[in-house]
């Protein structure tokens, strides 16, 4: 890993694909949910304007531990 991608991963999330290539954010997101079998999600988010999935993917990144206990009360219920 390059110092630059290390101070990079501290922002998003990354992805390197086998050719090579390095999705970041939203387009990462969209990749791990198709690879995992959530592909009907992966595919309506990729309807979506890149920068929409982008903005949402900061969203959720910035609000994460908000997010994580309203998940926990809801898997409670």
């Amino acid at each position: 890993m390059t110092p630059e991608l290390y101070e990079q991963c501290k922002l998003a999330m990354h992805v390197v694909m086998p050719d090579g290539r390095v999705l970041r954010g939203g387009r990462a997101s969209l990749y791990i949910l198709h690879t995992l079998g959530y592909r009907s999600i992966a595919t309506v988010l990729g309807l979506w304007p890149l920068w929409c999935v982008d903005l949402g993917y900061d969203l959720v990144a910035r609000n994460r531990y908000v997010f994580a206990r309203w998940f926990a009360k809801c898997a409670k219920s």
